[in-house]
């Protein structure tokens, strides 16, 4: 046999698909919004803010596993599978992941809108429409396969490589922020629910589940690879999360007021002077493009099973979501930070409602998962995890009305 001929082939094709849906996931969990509550609430609870971190950490693990492989090995979108469980509750999760969807649209497009603006002097507005433009010219481009996933892995390539470079600069206090993650002074349940559910609530759960199954990447044969996928994922998030809190941290250590209306943002400008805040542009920028593909697609694919219209014009109803979530922008005029920081708080809150669904195929729907048992250890982290998401939700719902204040 020729040595060509041994040699395993490598489908190119699934490859990028794979790593695109890892990257979605991982982007979208670090979005405009996340980017926003960790500026705020690091300036809030300092190094404390660290243990909020490592527990998202570990809580998106549990989460995203059990999501990964049991919508994978079914082949079925989250809501189909949610039907299948209790009749028409796919339905509601349809709708909650799509308004959740929306809200963040509007601050990811406006946050592209406001990194163009800083980095180069453009109006917002119009910003945020030739970023809304090229979203959708990306959906749409048919000449170069694959273009979604190429363009989520560039922009979040640069997007981390920018941020760890503000997280070197400003050489934070490592050692602390260690101690406040097992120790933590005056941490609350509101920043942890909030990291939660702008990192893994709402659409960002099933994004890269769902990028999945559009190409194909199901049932048992892929299940080792739907596994890895969703693991190096959450960990790419980590990575960025902890660089951006760091980074974040250090800025603060060293004396800078953060702006309240931009506290990342500032950071950037203490750490690096007037070419940070344009390289702040660029992170923001390209979190605003990777959140928006990444919500768009993710509330299509909730809207695809249930209604044949969005199921035949698909790229149109991604196009048109855009569109919606750049119109409400130019109308509302901005988009503060405190609504962003809501968004998040709101998808953590409905977070459990879909988890609660998912584990229970898991646990007792064999059927559906083509006849193989999910790791009783995965379903019960997975069931600790959603637990944690049921009391953290009871308990600050009390404290929403106060991120408005």
């Amino acid at each position: 046999m020729a040595a060509d001929e041994a040699r395993p082939t490598v489908d190119v094709k699934r490859t990028l698909a794979v790593a695109g849906a890892m990257f979605l996931m991982a982007m979208s969990a670090a979005g405009p919004g996340f980017i926003s509550q960790t500026g705020t609430f690091t300036a809030q609870y300092g190094a404390s803010f660290a243990a909020a971190i490592v527990a998202s950490v570990l809580i998106d693990v549990a989460i995203q596993l059990n999501v990964w492989r049991i919508v994978g090995l079914s082949g079925m979108r989250a809501q189909d599978l949610a039907n299948q469980v209790v009749p028409y509750s796919g339905h509601v999760l349809a709708f909650l992941v799509v308004v959740g969807g929306l809200v963040f649209g509007i601050g990811n497009i406006s946050a592209a809108g406001l990194g163009l603006h800083d980095t180069f002097g453009l109006d917002v507005r119009l910003g945020a429409v030739l970023s809304a433009v090229l979203a959708i010219v990306i959906f749409n481009y048919k000449a170069l396969e694959g273009t979604i996933d190429r363009a989520v892995l560039v922009l979040g390539v640069l997007k981390i490589g920018l941020i760890a470079v503000v997280a070197v600069v400003t050489a934070p206090p490592v050692g602390e922020a260690a101690l406040r993650t097992v120790a933590p002074v005056g941490l609350d349940f509101l920043p942890v629910l909030t990291l939660i559910g702008g990192t893994v609530g709402g659409y960002i759960t099933y994004a890269g589940a769902h990028r999945l199954i559009e190409s194909g990447t199901t049932g048992p044969e892929n299940l080792r690879t739907i596994s890895r996928g969703s693991v190096n994922g959450i960990l790419v998030t980590g990575v960025l999360r902890i660089l951006l809190f760091l980074g974040i941290l250090g800025a603060v250590a060293g004396g800078a007021q953060l702006s309240k209306a931009d506290p990342a943002g500032s950071a950037f400008e203490f750490a690096l002077g007037p070419v940070g805040l344009q390289l702040f542009g660029v992170v923001l920028w390209t979190a605003g493009m990777t959140s928006t593909i990444g919500a768009s697609f993710t509330s299509a694919t909730f809207l695809r099973t249930l209604s044949g219209v969005v199921d035949r014009r698909f790229n149109l109803t991604i196009s048109a979501f855009i569109t919606v979530c750049t119109v409400a922008f130019l109308l509302l005029g901005q988009t503060p930070s405190a609504l962003l920081v809501f968004a998040g708080a709101f998808n953590g809150l409905i977070l459990p409602f879909g988890l609660g669904l998912l584990l229970w195929v898991g646990w007792r729907r064999r059927d559906l998962l083509a006849g193989l048992r999910q790791p009783v250890w995965l379903l019960a982290i997975g069931t600790a995890a959603f637990v944690f998401t049921v009391v953290a939700s009871v308990q600050s719902l009390a404290k929403l009305p106060t991120i408005f204040q």
